[in-house]
């Protein structure tokens, strides 16, 4: 029962840690010296790395900060504008605002543009410099 203990508190440590939280808070939380929750630190670097890349990528997902995200967004906004620009006398003023709106969007939009690159396994015909050079992967672009 004490291994299963142990590692409950290595998992919330490196959760914590994943957050930031300080060693010192750590240790009075979950009960473990500052001393032996920096060798834990040492040995957990990599799990701790990775729990904070994943935090950050559900942060960047909850506000929109991943490219998915923005091109979504953008997207949307600029449907919606195009829609309402339809639906206006273009001889108003705020159509002008629209349209301005309009350009900043699709321009706000044209910079999350991807270049798309689709990969496939070599194959033996390829030649050895191909295979070296794009790591056994051929790229080709639409």
């Amino acid at each position: 029962m004490i291994k299963v203990a142990k590692i409950d508190q290595k998992e919330q440590f490196i959760e914590l840690r994943a957050k930031g939280v300080s060693y010192d808070e750590i240790s009075k939380g979950i009960g473990v010296s500052k001393p032996t929750l920096i060798k834990w630190g040492r040995d957990l670097q990599l799990e701790i790395s990775n729990r904070y890349a994943l935090e950050l990528e559900l942060l960047q997902e909850k506000y929109y900060v991943s490219k998915k995200k923005r091109i979504e967004l953008f997207g949307e906004q600029l449907v919606r504008l195009i829609e309402e620009l339809a639906n206006r006398d273009l001889s108003e003023i705020p159509t002008e605002k629209l349209y301005d709106m309009t350009m900043k969007t699709a321009a706000s939009l044209k910079q999350e543009e991807t270049q798309i690159t689709l990969k496939e396994v070599g194959s033996m015909e390829d030649t050895l410099d191909d295979l070296l050079n794009k790591s056994a992967y051929i790229e080709w672009k639409p």
